[in-house]
């Protein structure tokens, strides 16, 4: 299944002179630059939107709220992650207000409604707009002044918006406090880890901001290089260096809370290891905190980290000693499921202080004899480990901390060294290292290290958060003895289990050397791990059989690896639907933080094969949220939905069944069309003979541009080629958002065409698109919403030939007042003015020649009435006529 999601919390100095730049912020003084916002927010607090312009012309989208008390109050910036917007931390800014602070949310250059350039936090503008974010606040009578144009101010956010909080503390001497969550210390080190490019993040970052054209020159330029090249060079790691905290490391010396995930390939704990060495140097104080999820998946802990920024902030912005802020080092440990519901149950340890990534290292003896590993041309077949950008809320990782994972490493392709079982339980927190010897054929030689948790049987194995260490070794030709140093993890290996130490060629995640080469690998020296014995957890540990769930959790694991979801308890499936490619059933779905306002609302329709079913109804409909949750992205507040009997959920294995193409594709741009769909293939893990690729080519229709680089495409050859992917294993039931968008009219009949053909087959399509005349002709059913709930449904030409349904054509136009006098008349639902007269939809009962006698008495000029036989019309009045 293709889950085309955004990454969950995205990616992502000015020099002190800025900050009496005599180009200040200028607030916009025409009409709508400024407004409150009354009608939505939620008691004690008030919101107010402003646009301002920074010095070099770009426009932010701000949000700015206030407490309905008065005096004076400590003021939060709130920045969001990347690919966002302000509208993603609206309520942690309302929960700040509502504990006594001034808050400021704003969309970062790029993004949501701001303009300029992404510039990854360049010292020059994003980080200098947040210091002229600044200025305003301390011109604000509800902010708390630490002296005339000081306020007291603390920065917190995620990912993009955690470094922007390091950044700004950096910068401005007038952060009070900072709170970053799951974010990069040194962003070179993170996309370049020990000079090996991680290929498919930066693709997914570069994809998520809209392409490299949405980016500051100087990044396009250096992203197109490497990405090319595949080897970082010095240029791109100074670029990247100089957008990072690490760049001003001596000069953050506030207090500061690191919140960083566990589950974590982007952004790993050696990022936030690195920060509280260099800000507790500096004398400030400094808690870590590791949380069960990050951008990989698992559960980020939203609650329970939002209580303790705010703790945090009560202690070190309103002075309030008898706060709490927690302990020094807290970490969530992954312990079993819940027998209910299949979620992971968490519990916390801590201690006093923080141990670092080798603290009381542990000797674990290894054998194994030297190997010789190959890296084949091209790099292909990659192993693989982590899914950039399908990590969801659940994900690889959060599997493989409850005892079930899946890793593909191909034989030939790794070394691998094993220790004997273990005599007692064993707790790694922390990084653990090793010393090797490797020989290549090649002076330049690329290996990715990974720690495998072997069961008894000596065959299943786990990989800890799916995490892996790339290390490049140059001058290999020669033989060196290299020390290799592993992910950080917290991970607990039980009795009778092994360690298993594998130097793998090649990881999907990452670009490795395309020329052939052969590397032998040698053991130096046992495994030392990290044991950090004073982190205690405070509940008892569970028991020993909840850690390792049985085979069958494997082979749903496999099915995750396809759907890029986290598998869960499932009803039992329904017999009497196995053949029925949809069922849904009372579906509901309120709306984040709210108890009575639906989504979807009480939704229930049937589509059998062959179908091509269009979803129909106005923005606003439900029809976004009912797909989200029929690809298992969300889950409902009510009713079900079976695909085949098979009840969906995040991660059911039924969803192998279901190919989608929703909101865009993720296309690696410097990859040529056919090798990101044999790259999509090979990350699903399933056999290349079941990809159906050719005939998925044919649909697409790109002839000799296959095999360029996708990002010399068009918008519509980008279309056909996501179309194309969802196509991929030939699934049974299809979902399709708005395909024909960026397609030319020739190309929207071939899409037409190809519906049609695919659901002749016996398989089932469900489109949703806003191009009713399209719809017309391709949909042989239709599901019609509006404002969350079913409006009618069944087979299009009744819909369209519905006998309750005529056009009134009249000699002049129609008044909108006599249009509501109309709509009022016993028998009548709906009326709807149209260029040639009125659209009406009649009651059950209703009659034409009752209607036209009261049009009559009306003063209607009626010309003629017919039965309407055009979807649109048919459309138009079904949504006028909703409840």
């Amino acid at each position: 299944m293709d889950l085309r999601v955004p990454v969950p919390w995205g990616l992502l100095k000015g020099p002190r002179r800025l900050l009496a730049a005599a180009a200040a912020v200028v607030v916009l003084a025409g009409a709508g630059t400024w407004s409150a916002v009354a009608s939505d927010h939620p008691p004690g607090v008030r919101r107010a939107d402003r646009v301002m312009t920074m010095a070099d012309g770009t426009r932010l989208d701000t949000s700015y709220f206030t407490g309905a008390s008065s005096g004076r109050r400590p003021a939060v910036l709130l920045a969001h992650g990347f690919g966002g917007s302000k509208a993603d931390v609206r309520q942690q800014a309302e929960d700040l207000t509502r504990a006594g602070y001034t808050v400021l949310t704003w969309s970062a250059r790029g993004f949501g409604r701001s303009t300029g350039k992404i510039g990854l936090n360049d010292p020059e503008h994003e980080v200098t707009d947040v210091s002229r974010l600044i200025d305003w606040l301390a011109e604000q009578p509800q902010v708390r002044l630490d002296g005339k144009g000081d306020p007291r101010v603390g920065v917190t956010g995620g990912s993009y918006g955690g470094a922007i909080s390091l950044l700004a503390a950096g910068h401005d001497r007038r952060v009070d406090a900072i709170a970053p969550a799951v974010t990069y210390w040194n962003l070179a080190d993170a996309l370049f880890p020990n000079g090996v490019f991680k290929k498919l993040w930066a693709g997914v970052f570069f994809n998520t901001g809209g392409g490299c054209a949405r980016f500051e020159p100087a990044l396009c330029r250096m992203y197109d290089r490497v990405a090319e090249s595949g080897t970082p060079d010095d240029a791109a790691r100074a670029l990247l260096r100089e957008r990072s905290p690490v760049a001003v490391a001596g000069r953050i010396k506030v207090p500061t809370l690191l919140v960083q995930g566990q589950t974590d390939s982007l952004f790993t704990l050696a990022q936030s290891d690195a920060a509280e060495k260099a800000i507790r140097a500096s004398g400030a104080p400094v808690d870590v905190d590791w949380i069960a999820g990050g951008h990989d998946g698992g559960d980020m802990e939203d609650s329970r980290v939002r209580k303790r920024v705010t703790a945090w902030f009560d202690h070190y912005l309103k002075s309030d000693e008898s706060t709490g802020t927690g302990p020094a080092f807290r970490i969530t440990r992954t312990g079993g499921v819940d027998s209910t519901d299949g979620a992971a149950q968490l519990r916390g340890a801590s201690a006093g202080a923080y141990p670092g990534l080798r603290d009381h290292p542990r000797a674990i003896a290894l054998t194994g004899r030297e190997q010789h590993v190959t890296n084949p041309a091209g790099a292909s077949p990659p192993g693989v480990s982590a899914l950039p950008g399908l990590g969801g809320s659940g994900g690889l990782s959060q599997l493989s901390a409850l005892g079930v994972g899946v890793s593909l490493d191909f034989p030939g392709q790794y070394a691998r060294f094993d220790s004997a079982p273990l005599t007692r339980d064993l707790r790694i927190t922390g990084s653990p290292t090793a010393t090797v010897h490797v020989a290549s054929t090649t002076d330049d030689a690329v290996l990715f290290g990974k720690v495998y948790d072997v069961g008894p049987d000596g065959i299943r194995q786990v990989l800890p958060s799916q995490l892996v260490s790339p290390l490049r070794v140059t001058g290999a030709k020669a033989g060196k003895d290299v020390t290799v140093t592993l992910p950080a993890i917290d991970h607990e290996v039980r009795k009778g289990h092994r360690l298993r130490l594998v130097l793998a060629s090649t990881d999907l995640g990452y670009a490795s050397p395309a020329a052939p080469a052969t590397y032998t690998v040698s053991l130096r020296s046992d495994l030392s791990v990290p044991t950090a014995p004073a982190v205690t957890t405070a509940a008892a540990p569970l028991p020993a059989w909840v850690w390792w769930l049985p085979l069958a959790g494997a082979v749903g694991a496999l099915a995750l690896l396809v759907t890029g979801r986290r598998s869960t308890a499932a009803p039992a499936p329904a017999p009497a639907l196995a053949d029925v490619p949809l069922q849904i059933t009372d579906l509901s779905k309120r709306y984040a933080r709210s108890a009575d306002r639906y989504a979807v609302r009480e939704l229930s329709f049937r589509v059998e094969k062959g179908q091509v079913l269009g979803l129909l109804g106005p923005n606003g409909a439900g029809k976004t949220t009912t797909l989200r949750m029929l690809m298992g992205l969300i889950g409902p507040d009510g009713g079900e939905i079976r695909v085949f009997g098979h009840a969906v959920r995040p991660g059911a294995p039924v969803l192998s069944r279901v190919g989608a193409f929703v909101e865009g594709a993720g296309f690696l741009p410097h990859l040529s069309g056919r090798e990101n769909l044999e790259l999509y293939w090979r990350a699903t893990g399933r056999p290349a003979e079941d990809a159906h690729l050719d005939q998925a080519l044919e649909i697409a229709g790109l002839g000799d541009a296959l095999a360029r680089a996708v990002r010399t495409y068009s918008q519509g050859m980008r279309q056909r080629l996501a179309i194309a992917q969802a196509m991929l294993g030939m699934p049974d039931l299809l979902i399709l958002d708005e395909p024909t968008n960026g397609l030319d009219p020739p190309q929207i009949r071939e899409m037409r065409e190809v519906m049609i053909r695919y659901a002749a087959a016996g398989r089932t399509v469900i489109v949703s698109s806003h191009l009713l005349a399209e719809v017309e002709q391709s949909c042989t059913h239709l599901v019609v919403m509006d404002r969350g709930r079913l409006v009618q449904a069944g087979p299009v030409r009744e819909i369209v030939g519905s006998g309750d349904t005529l056009l009134v054509g009249t000699g002049t136009p129609v008044e909108e007042p006599v249009v509501e006098k109309v709509t009022a008349l016993p028998g009548v639902a709906s009326a709807v003015r149209t260029e040639d007269g009125l659209l009406i939809r009649l009651e059950p009962g209703g009659s034409a020649e009752e209607l036209v006698v009261e049009l009559v008495r009306l003063e209607v000029p009626v010309a003629s009435v017919g039965p309407h036989r055009r979807l649109e019309d048919a459309f138009l009045t079904l949504i006028g006529g909703a409840p």
